[in-house]
């Protein structure tokens, strides 16, 4: 077999969206389009792309109301720094912020307006990047994190303190404490990715998907991704939250997504 090319096809909502978004902060130019189909393309290695609208009759019966979910478009580049402060100056929606793992990878995500996350990637070898064994010895040690000041973010509802995150030296997730005061509610909001509150002092109200749960201290509420949730303290509470590091907060009725300065 001889591959001449490779090709990533992916179903979406709105194709031209994502074409633009592609346009404006990868460089990618458009080879073909018509109503519902675009073939992008670059002139290096970077994978070429083919955008189809959702319900086209070109993809078999089975297959058009899927759209590209749980995939990663990852393009790796060099000067990953210098790309990151780019795309941030350009205001392009980064939801996973700039992070090296053990192994040698360095990476970064958006997500474009259909939901599809592209990942940029540098590695910090070659030997890493061709699949080498790298010595982990260093990176996997155990690390105690102390909480700081320049970690709590106050906002008009609740304290945040940051613990873990990809900042203070975890790889994979975030925790942080947040303590309410007596009446204190949280805006209406969703996370892209699961949460574990445990109470630790008072009681919360969570109202998630038209029910309402009180949590006292000693509980431990389970929240699922994409949910929107309103958090109420009918007294004083304190609670211990965890989830993976790179979710993202969304407000019903506004567009794109916020990350957790506390989570990251």
């Amino acid at each position: 077999m001889n591959v001449s090319a490779s090709t990533l096809s992916l179903t979406v909502a709105d194709v031209d969206a994502s074409r633009e978004f592609l346009g404006t902060h990868l460089g990618f130019q458009v080879a073909m389009a018509d109503d519902g189909f675009a073939s992008l393309t670059r002139e290096d290695a970077a994978v070429d792309i083919v955008l189809l609208r959702r319900g086209t009759e070109v993809l078999p019966a089975e297959q058009r109301d899927r759209e590209a979910t749980g995939l990663i478009l990852a393009l790796t580049v060099t000067d990953l720094d210098a790309e990151e402060a780019r795309l941030r100056a350009a205001g392009a929606p980064i939801t996973m912020p700039l992070r090296e793992e053990p192994w040698g990878e360095r990476l970064f995500q958006m997500t474009d307006p259909n939901g599809v996350v592209i990942q940029l990637v540098e590695w910090t070898s070659p030997d890493q990047a061709g699949g080498q064994t790298a010595d982990l010895s260093e990176d996997t040690a155990m690390r105690v994190i102390t909480p700081a000041t320049e970690s709590v973010t106050v906002s008009p509802n609740a304290t945040m303190a940051g613990l873990a995150a990809p900042s203070r030296g975890s790889a994979e997730l975030s925790t942080w404490t947040v303590a309410m005061e007596a009446g204190a509610t949280g805006p209406e909001h969703s996370i892209s990715r699961e949460q574990v509150w445990t109470v630790t002092a008072g009681a919360l109200e969570v109202t998630c998907d038209d029910r309402t749960e009180k949590v006292s201290a000693g509980q431990t509420l389970v929240l699922p991704p994409d949910l929107v949730r309103r958090i109420h303290a009918p007294e004083p509470a304190e609670a211990h939250v965890a989830m993976r590091a790179d979710g993202v907060a969304s407000v019903p009725g506004t567009e794109g997504t916020r990350e957790l300065p506390w989570a990251q």
